[in-house]
Formats: structure tokens, C-alpha cells, sequence
């Protein structure tokens, strides 16, 4: 299946050509080249991908050329597709990417998740929709308030769900799942497989194709990533520093600041505007309007700066972000090489920091049994805490790689003065832990 060079290759309906010759797409990645035909057949897969390989489009050209050559007639409160996401953000790119490669078929497309009125959504399938895309939570609830049936649901497809487990869903999966046609082509997507999740797959698929595309290099490989070992007082000054160096930088860079809390990434977008740095934060606690409004701001550059917590450290694809920081080192592992491949996409260049005080050591110690690798060290900036790094290579060898070079050169020459009063101190780690969604 991988020898399938063009899309021009694969059987698919002329108006999804068209969609694809539209936006110029010519040759499958391999999780496209491998997964379609085998999804053309109707087979059930079990699918493995890094994030940005184009796996969207993997399921859903062959859903919606199942869906036109069909051509049922819709049916009030009834849905064709399903897709699961574990998030709005995704939901909404999910559902733009089946608008664009469909835009040529008589097929519609509707959205439920939370953080929005119901009405609109109550609306949409009480006409029927050939596809739907929704998170778990705000589903189940229109579900059983009566508004729809699960019972025409002829494809199936659970995007991200090792996150959609991580966030708590198994039981609201399961119980959707048991709702379905037992005669349906399901589509299981993950990015990792423990325990649970192939114990859910097995549970939702039925003789299906494994397709796992490993990269040429792991993610983390293929990403200058870096360490920033610095007082918990100079994280901040470190980070106005960081970002002013990329104000300076030619092109369009858009720059994604990672928060362990919401609380914690509110308070780095306000501090940098009382800085002079305009920044937009995006958590679970903004409204979707909200969340939506400043991503397409951030993606046109309007600011160019985005504080988040990890709702946006998988399934959001944009472009430019050339500098990923890790203000604060995730609680899980996996997170790290989630956040830091929001750059780097698409073979584009691109840079990972991440801030390391003396308190992160175990944060930092799971990332590097994960990675299989010790992460490098950058020296060149004003707050290096050459003592962290001791305490770090204790048990090993000094991290190398090549050096971060930036316009301007490195840092050494700048002030080791902290943030204004009111900044100095500045944590976003600080406080109670919180979920995040």
C-alpha cells in the first residue's frame, strides 16, 4: 500500500480530487498512502501516527467517499460519521479539514462540543448531518436530553484517544460506543498504546488493519529542543528576554508559551502586556468563543505571542511557530514532546525551551527516561545557572548539541536584574494544581 505515489492513484469520487487538486496536494503522506485503500475497502484500522502527518485527511477522504457513493437520504436527528475528539480546538479543525476536502459533494457537516450555546447544535441535527464531530461531554448531554440517535452511525472514528483517556473520557467513550450499529466501520487513532488503550481498541474494532507510521526521527530528534537552567526568580525576565530577541528575528514568528496552570498562563499573558509584549492566553476556563477568537488572532499574527496550557499541545496545527517555551515543564511526560512539536512542522525550522529550576529535577528526569536521552543545555542567556546543570549531570554526562544562535548573538552582555517589582518572584507553577481541558 505504501508504493501509492499520487493521490491521482487512489479511487477516489472526481469531486474529492478536485478538493485535493484545489489545494494542491499531489503526493499522500504515509499514514494516507497506507490507510486509505484499506479504508476504501471498509476494513477497520487501528492507526498510529505522529501529530501533523496528515491523518486527518487519512480518514476522512474515505469516509466521505463512502458517504457520496452511498448517497442515503438524511434522516432528522441521525448522523452517517461520527468523529470523537478529545478537545473544541481539534473538533473545529477536524470539522474545517472535512469542509475543505468535501466542498465539492452534497454533504454537510455539524459540530457539538461545550463552551458554546446548544441551541445552534440542537438545530443542526435535528435536520440530520453525514457527519458529525464532537467532544464527549456536551454529546452525551444533548444525547440524553433526547435531541438525536446514535442508531445510523455507519462510520465511527476516536481521534487522540490516549488524550481522550488522559482526560477522563473511557466511560463516556464507552458508553457512546455502546450505542452504535454493531454493523459500522470503526477508526481508532492513537499516539501511544498502553494498556488501556489497546484494551479499548480491541473493544471498538473488529479484525481491523494496523497502520503505525514511525517517523524517520522521533519527534524530540527532529526539533532543536533545549534547557534553560535558571532561578525560579529570573524565569520571567528570561522569558521577556527570549522574546524580544524574536521580535528581531526576520519573518512572520509566531511564538507558544506552555503553563503547567491556567491560573499560571493568565498571569504570564497579563505580566508580558504590562511589559510591552502584547500575548493571548488559551485554557480551559475561557469560553469557546474565547479559545477560538484567540487562536485565529495568534494564527494571523495579531498577537503573535500565545501563552497555553496543554489543551493546545496536540491537534493544533499552526503555522510559523518557530519558538515553543516551556515556562513550566509538564507533569507528564508524554506532554513534552507534544508541546515542543507545535514547531518545527511541516520540515519548517524551529526551536524548543524549556525553563528548568531546582524544582523541576523530576519533571525534568521523566522527560529524559521518556526521550531515552539527556536533553542539551543553552548556555547562551544572562540567567544560566551553571550549579543546575552540575546537579543535573551528576549522574551522567553533560547534555551537548549545536549552539541556539538568534539574531544578535547570545545574551551574556544583558541585565541580570529581575522583572519590575511585581514580576520579581513571578511563578505560574505556583498555587494548586489544576485540571486541564
Amino acid at each position: 500500500m505504501s508504493s501509492i505515489e499520487s493521490f491521482e492513484a487512489l479511487p477516489l469520487a472526481a469531486p474529492l480530487h478536485r478538493a485535493l487538486r484545489d489545494k494542491n496536494y499531489v503526493t499522500p503522506s504515509p499514514i494516507q498512502a497506507q490507510a486509505i485503500p484499506h479504508l476504501l475497502e471498509g476494513r477497520d484500522l487501528l492507526g498510529s501516527a505522529q501529530t501533523g502527518t496528515g491523518k486527518t485527511a487519512a480518514f476522512a477522504l474515505p469516509i466521505l467517499h463512502h458517504l457520496n457513493e452511498k448517497n442515503h437520504r438524511l434522516m432528522k436527528g441521525r448522523m452517517r460519521a461520527l468523529v470523537l475528539t478529545p478537545t473544541r480546538e481539534l473538533a473545529v479543525q477536524v470539522a474545517k479539514s472535512f469542509d475543505d476536502y468535501g466542498k465539492h459533494l452534497r454533504l454537510n457537516t455539524a459540530l457539538i462540543y461545550g463552551g458554546v450555546s446548544a441551541g445552534p447544535q440542537i438545530r443542526a441535527m435535528k435536520r440530520g448531518v453525514d457527519v458529525l464531530i464532537a467532544t464527549p461531554g456536551r454529546l452525551l448531554d444533548l444525547y440524553e436530553q433526547g435531541h438525536f440517535e446514535f442508531d445510523a452511525v455507519e462510520h465511527f472514528v476516536l481521534d487522540e484517544a490516549d488524550r481522550m483517556l488522559d482526560m477522563g473520557f473511557i466511560n463516556d467513550i464507552r458508553r457512546i460506543v455502546s450505542k452504535l450499529p454493531r454493523e459500522r466501520q470503526s477508526l481508532f487513532f492513537s499516539a501511544t498504546f498502553s494498556n488501556t488503550v489497546t484494551r479499548l481498541a480491541e473493544e471498538i474494532l473488529s479484525n481491523p488493519v494496523e497502520v503505525r507510521i514511525a517517523p524517520e526521527r522521533p519527534t524530540a530528534d527532529a526539533i532543536d529542543h533545549r534547557m534553560c537552567f535558571v532561578q525560579r526568580d529570573d524565569k520571567f525576565t528570561l522569558l521577556e528576554t527570549l522574546l524580544n530577541e524574536q521580535k528581531e528575528r526576520e519573518g512572520d514568528n509566531l511564538t507558544l508559551i506552555f503553563s503547567r496552570t491556567k491560573h499560571g498562563a493568565d498571569r504570564i499573558a497579563k505580566a508580558l502586556g504590562q511589559g510591552g509584549i502584547r500575548a493571548d492566553a488559551i485554557h480551559g476556563n475561557k469560553s469557546q468563543n474565547a479559545r477560538q477568537r484567540a487562536l485565529d488572532n495568534f494564527r494571523r499574527g495579531r498577537p503573535n505571542v500565545l501563552v497555553a496550557t496543554d489543551v493546545a499541545a496536540r491537534g493544533i496545527d499552526v503555522k510559523n511557530i518557530t519558538l515553543v517555551i516551556n515556562f513550566d515543564l509538564p507533569d507528564e511526560p508524554e506532554a513534552y514532546v507534544h508541546r515542543i512539536g507545535r514547531t518545527a512542522r511541516g520540515g519548517a525550522e524551529g526551536v524548543a525551551l524549556s525553563f528548568c529550576t531546582g524544582d523541576d529535577f523530576n519533571e525534568l528526569r521523566a522527560v529524559e527516561r521518556l526521550l531515552k536521552q539527556e536533553i542539551a543545555v543553552h548556555h547562551e542567556h544572562a540567567f544560566h545557572q551553571e550549579s543546575l546543570v552540575a546537579r543535573r549531570n551528576s549522574g551522567g554526562k553533560s547534555g551537548q548539541g549545536k549552539r541556539f544562535q538568534r539574531g544578535g548573538g547570545g545574551q551574556r552582555g544583558g541585565s541580570r536584574g529581575g522583572p519590575p517589582r511585581g514580576k520579581r518572584n513571578f511563578n505560574a507553577r505556583r498555587g494548586p494544581r489544576q485540571s486541564v481541558r
